[in-house]
């Protein structure tokens, strides 16, 4: 009973806590909603004096939804957060983090940042838009008094139709802008903030597993890291229609547990073999986890005729750890196999995870040496 009573204390207590908050969030619904309505409510009664009330209503409706919209992407550009540079630092290839006067310095090969596009983009758009604001700031009443002349017809036509249009776009315009700036504000930040966290857990996790001597699996964290950042295009190693969640798991499980599994390399080589995907990537996790249980006539095979994008990228992970264990021939015959997927109109495409991936299995071959340097155009 004691129990019961604090964990009802210690709800009761989180209620009170998450109460202001929850206050805070009803009042501005509450605001917004006024401020919308009042505008429409004003927009009903003006209308019912033209001559033809239903379409000058649905004319101002209109009016007022084009000038929201407008006004909340002006408010979206001025409220993009930024993201701070230095002092945190920058994850690097090996999943590290820079320290600050190397993350304010040029960024080294292999570094990840996080995309400023879209932050370049609304710092240019808002400067320029206040440059134009401002050189044109004398002829803004001006323009104002025009828009509400070219907007009065469809109100309805009377002499007071002008100065109303003028204040109708100017009323939804600035309600707009505050919408778009604080939903930019409140919204966006939280989520790119949430989007970091999960990469920068990967990273961090990449680097645990990289102090424990699996190369492969910190490999396949790394990109997982880089594509909550949005840095591919096309995501291989992710769950979609053709593979559940659970593919994925299962694959990063049976890895973890390689150098402990009792399997031999007769057995993988039968796994990959099966006609069933399941068996199939479980032998691509062995020998992910355990290069010395990999067949690699069977991983080249998987890299050159993939069956899906997903056992694809499992290959290729895999072939990233064979790499030391491969004699000359076989390391040139699995660069040969690269590069033609890399050309292949049909193959790994630009922009992917695969092609992180492979680009970093020709650059080990390169490093090990005895394999010609010299890549194709394109490559």
């Amino acid at each position: 009973m004691a129990g019961l009573q604090g964990l009802q204390a210690l709800q009761g207590s989180a209620g009170r806590q998450q109460g202001p908050t929850g206050v805070i969030r009803r009042w501005q619904a509450v605001a917004i909603g006024t401020l919308f309505g009042l505008g429409f409510l004003g927009l009903l009664l003006y209308t019912t004096g033209a001559p033809h009330p239903v379409s000058a209503l649905g004319a101002g409706v209109m009016i007022a939804c084009a000038t929201t919209v407008a006004g909340a992407l002006v408010g979206f550009l001025f409220g993009i957060p930024h993201v701070l540079g230095g002092g945190t630092g920058a994850p690097n290839a090996a999943g590290s983090t820079t320290s600050t006067s190397t993350a304010n310095s040029a960024p080294l090969s292999g570094q990840y940042i996080a995309n400023t596009n879209l932050e370049q983009v609304s710092d240019w758009l808002t400067k320029l838009l206040l440059g134009v604001g401002l050189s044109q700031l004398g002829s803004i009443w001006q323009g104002a008094r025009q828009l509400g002349r070219a907007l009065s017809p469809a109100l309805g036509g009377r002499t007071d139709a002008t100065p109303f249009a003028a204040a109708l776009v100017l009323y939804f315009v600035i309600l707009g802008f505050l919408g778009g700036w604080l939903a930019t504000r409140l919204l966006l930040a939280g989520a790119l903030t949430r989007a970091d966290g999960a990469a920068l857990h990967l990273f961090t996790s990449a680097q645990e597993q990289l102090k424990e001597g699996n190369e492969v699996g910190a490999e396949d964290l790394r990109v997982q890291a880089m594509g909550r950042l949005g840095k591919f295009a096309h995501q291989a190693g992710q769950p979609g229609p053709a593979q559940r969640a659970a593919s994925v798991s299962q694959v990063a499980e049976v890895r973890a547990g390689a150098k402990r599994s009792p399997a031999t390399p007769d057995e993988v080589r039968g796994l990959f073999a099966s006609d069933d995907e399941g068996l199939r990537l479980q032998a691509l996790a062995l020998t992910q986890g355990n290069a010395a249980l990999g067949d690699f006539e069977s991983v080249l095979e998987y890299i050159e005729h993939p069956r899906s994008a997903f056992e694809h990228y499992n290959a290729l992970l895999a072939a990233r750890g064979m790499l030391s264990r491969l004699g000359r021939d076989q390391r040139m015959r699995l660069r040969t196999a690269v590069i033609n997927q890399l050309l292949a109109p049909d193959g790994i495409p630009d922009a992917s995870d695969r092609r992180w991936i492979a680009e970093r299995i020709l650059a080990k071959l390169d490093a090990i040496g005895h394999v010609p340097a010299a890549r194709p155009s394109g490559v």
